[in-house]
Order: structure tokens, then sequence, then C-alpha cells
């Protein structure tokens, strides 16, 4: 296979098909569906009727599917078009949502309603492009990527401000460096981006077939067991469909699943104000533990107090980790000095082999370290820090409308929850 079709193949993969899908096309259905009728809907859009008939065709020829029932009185929905009209009528609130952020800079409002987004995007794969750009500011990069000329990316970008009535990029000698605007306007391409490569799914989905890509963000306590689980499971009955992981910091996720570049995060779940925007689910309550090598001396010792504690070598994960404040919380509320880490890590496997191969000790959950502590190389001492408890689960974005293979696999991973008997269950997420 040629390099330049297998990196077609990965960038059609990571788009689950959006790429191709017009959006003037969709914007033609969306006006058919509300209108009744191509006549009707070639009005209120503007546009001669054989141009909208022909957006229709194309973009059912793009689905494989048609998406009317075609009767004389005029253009009905199907359940495939019902399915399309949904996430359709999703987009067109992401435009409005983005034409209100985009501002002048002299503090009027740029005249951008979804109409003029609609058609000054001709395609998903033009958002994807647009969005790149902002993310990695590099136009030659961004070319390679998508395997298009530098001018054409150029023309378009152009296109797309005149179209919008403002700059979305400030042109600098060492390259682009993207205003305001084009942050704005990169965030909601992504959001768009996302309900576009949901539209197979759900058509594939309403046929019996789970496909497309799950991106999941997942935090370091369902790493070790719950998510490997469950997508072993998953896959197991729905081999067509393809999970990818991203392991970040929580904030670095939670801008990926309000931008709608992951589908949801697995983990601890976060106070009020740092989910604002997000809904959170809980799936079990976890508690951290005082984790040290088999043989240690501390598990020799007929009791370990605070003292004991304080004198050893810490190995901790870094500060504002969740198990780093709770257990300084817990030291605190017992009066206590909290232990001054020699280490700081967010690195499982740089913790495990520390553990290891030292007399260092670690607080976190014994879930991340369940496999050495099973198989006794690890041991969770006997000093119970019960006051360390917390909720784990699901986090979506508000309003979000996941894809069939995403609805799935956030039941699979309830559903491993709910049969492990070392899961305190709290709930199940709503899906």
């Amino acid at each position: 296979m040629k390099r330049r079709e297998l990196q077609d193949k990965v960038i059609d993969r990571t788009h689950g098909g959006a790429l191709a899908i017009n959006l003037r096309h969709l914007h033609a259905f969306s006006a058919v569906a509300a209108a009744g009728s191509i006549a009707a809907a070639s009005e209120d859009l503007y546009r001669v009727a054989s141009g909208v008939t022909r957006s229709i065709s194309e973009l059912e020829q793009t689905l494989g599917r048609p998406l009317f029932d075609r009767r004389s009185r005029g253009m009905t929905l199907n359940s495939y078009g019902e399915l399309v009209l949904a996430r359709a009528r999703r987009i067109e609130r992401e435009f409005e949502d983005a034409g209100g952020q985009l501002v002048l800079r002299d503090g009027n409002r740029a005249s951008a309603g979804v109409n003029s987004l609609f058609t000054s995007i001709l395609n998903g794969r033009r958002l994807a492009v647009i969005a790149s750009l902002v993310e990695n500011r590099n136009m030659p990069m961004v070319a390679r990527e998508f395997g298009i000329t530098q001018p054409a990316i150029s023309s378009a970008l152009k296109a797309l401000e005149r179209g919008l009535g403002i700059a979305l990029f400030d042109r600098k000698t060492r390259g682009l460096a993207p205003t305001a605007a084009g942050e704005a306007v990169a965030f909601y391409f992504k959001r768009v981006l996302a309900e576009l490569r949901h539209i197979g799914p759900d058509i594939a989905a309403s046929e019996g077939t789970l496909q497309g890509s799950v991106n999941v963000g997942a935090l370091p306590l369902g790493r070790t067991r719950i998510l490997p689980l469950a997508i072993a499971s998953l896959l197991a009955r729905h081999p067509q469909l393809h999970v990818a992981t991203v392991e970040s910091p929580y904030d670095a996720l939670a801008a990926s699943l309000r931008s709608g570049d992951i589908d949801f995060i697995l983990g601890a779940l976060r106070s009020a104000d740092e989910a604002r925007d997000l809904q959170q689910e809980a799936l079990f309550e976890d508690r951290i533990s005082v984790i040290a090598r088999a043989g240690h001396p501390l598990t020799r010792a007929s009791r370990i107090d605070f003292d004991a504690l304080r004198q050893a070598t810490w190995a901790l994960s870094r500060h504002g980790a969740p198990s780093r404040e709770l257990l300084e919380r817990f030291f605190s509320d017992a009066r206590q000095a909290p232990p001054v880490p020699a280490v700081e890590t967010g690195d499982l496997a740089v913790l495990r082999g520390l553990l290891l191969e030292s007399d260092m000790l670690t607080a976190i959950s014994a879930h991340q370290l369940r496999y050495e502590i099973r198989d006794g190389s690890l041991v969770v001492l006997d000093f119970p820090l019960d006051q360390t408890r917390r909720e784990i689960g699901i986090t979506q974005r508000l309003g979000a409308f996941p894809s069939p293979g995403a609805r799935a696999l956030m039941q699979e991973i309830g559903t491993v929850v709910a049969r492990s008997p070392d899961f305190r269950v709290t709930g199940q997420p709503r899906v």
C-alpha cells in the first residue's frame, strides 16, 4: 500500500468518514426536511430547485442510504433521514454558537450566521484542516497531514475569513498565530467534526452493526483493569469498532471532551466547579492505600503509626493529583505533617519499578497495582485510609449525544464494575 493511501486510511479512521460529508449538502437536507419539499426549501435557501435536488442526491450517495420517501405531495424523512437530521440540527447549533463567538477587533460581532458557515466550509475535510492549522500553527505540517498543497490551504483559509468577515490568523514571519476568533472557530469545528463522525455509526447501528471509532479519555485508575476488560469484551462481540485511549492529565482530557476530540472520560470524578458543563456519573467508590513491596520492613511491624510513615521514603503523585491531595488532607485532618516525597511521578510504570526495587512507599488506589498485589510482589500495608474515599465514574459533555459505540462501551464499563466484587458500586452511568 502506498504511503499516501495508508495516510488517507488513518485520517479516515480518525474521523470516521466525516471528511467526505459536504456541509452544503447537509444544510440543504436539513432545509428540505423542515420545508417538506424541494421547492419550498429552495426558496428558503435562495437556491434553484435543481441545485437542492442535486445536493440531496449527492448526500445520499455519500452516506449510501436514501434519506427521504419521495411522494407526489412532497418528501418525508425515512428512518435514516431521522438519524441524520438529529446530527444536522446539532451541527447547526454548533455553527450558531460559533457565529456568536466571533467578535471583530472593534467589538462588533462578525456577520457569521449558520448559512455563511455552512457555505464557507465545504466539507468535513476543510473543517479538520482549519482545526489542525489552529492546533499545530504550521501550514507545511498540516499540508503533509492531509496530503494537500499549501496554496490550497491558504486559498481555503482566505475564502473562509472572507465569508466570515473576520481574521482567524495573524500572519507572521515565523508562521501563523491563531486569533481569539481562530481559537473559537477551531473549538466549534471540532465539535461539528464529532457530530459528522457519528453519522455513519448511527446508520450502521440502526441496521444492527456497531462500527466507527470511540475515543476514551483514560485517567490512571481505570487503565489497569476496568477499561481493558470492557474494551476486550465489547470488541469480541463487535469487531468493527475501533477504540482509541488518550492518557493525559484531567484538565487536558476535560478540554478535549469539551471540544469533541474524545467521547468520555473514565476516572476519578471532580468537584462541581471543575466539572462545570460536564455530566458526571459515579460507578463505584474507591479509597487510596499505602502500598509497599513484599518483605518491606513495615510489613513485619506490629503497629504502623504516623511516625513510621514519616520516616519512610515515599514516591507520590505530583501536586494537584487527586491521590496526593487525598493523602495530604488525611494527614492534615489528623493534625500530622504529610510525608515529603523523594520522588514525584505520574507514570505508573516508574512507580511500579520504584516500589519493586526499593523500600519506597506510595499511596494510590490498590486497583492501579492490582496484578502486582494479586501475585504477592506488592502488598497493602495495615494503615487504613478510610477518609480518602472518592467516586470513580464516567464524565461526558453536558448535552452530548454519544455515538452508538461510545454508548456501548460506557455500558460495558458499567457491567465490568457491577460484576466485580472488588468494587463498591454506587451507580450505573446513564447512557
